[in-house]
């Protein structure tokens, strides 16, 4: 049984989310290669305003007052909104938390006005394909045409 999950929206400096970004940087550099502090400094150099309302947001759940998952969202065209930096804590995974904290993530988008949801992942996160694919999300041949980078494994759900 997941235990409650309390969301807040933050930016992307707050201290609450601090430790996404850092157990990020360790995730990506010892499942890409890389060093983490490089990696780091590539999540940290991502402009923070895309995350910010109107068109994007940073949500935060919190059990007991601490961070434990967490993941974004960003304008991508005018009806698309792209999840970016979905995240649960290693010591907090397999409890549900990333399906809870990307439905509260496909509510906020919904409500921003965004009537699809757009993802992009590496094709070393067999974790995040299956929690992708049991939401419903339709995993694309190749990535939507962008002018920023892109991974190799795309994903596309239609809210309704």
């Amino acid at each position: 049984m997941t235990q409650r999950l309390r969301f807040v929206a933050v930016g992307q400096d707050d201290p609450l989310a601090v430790p996404l970004i850092d157990e990020l940087a360790v995730e990506y550099a010892d499942r890409y290669g890389g060093q983490r502090d490089r990696v780091h400094a590539w999540l940290r150099g991502y402009p923070a305003a895309e995350f910010d309302p109107p068109s994007g947001g940073l949500l935060i759940g919190l059990l007991d007052g601490r961070p434990v998952t967490g993941g974004a969202f960003r304008r991508f065209d005018d009806t698309t909104a792209e999840l970016k930096r979905i995240w649960t804590d290693s010591r907090h995974r397999r409890r549900g938390h990333a399906k809870v904290l990307v439905k509260q993530l496909e509510s906020a988008i919904a409500a921003r006005g965004y009537t699809r949801v757009y993802l992009t992942t590496g094709d070393r996160q067999p974790e995040a394909e299956a929690l992708y694919e049991s939401m419903g999300y339709t995993r694309l041949d190749e990535p939507l045409p962008y002018d920023g980078e892109t991974y190799s494994v795309a994903f596309l759900k239609a809210l309704t």
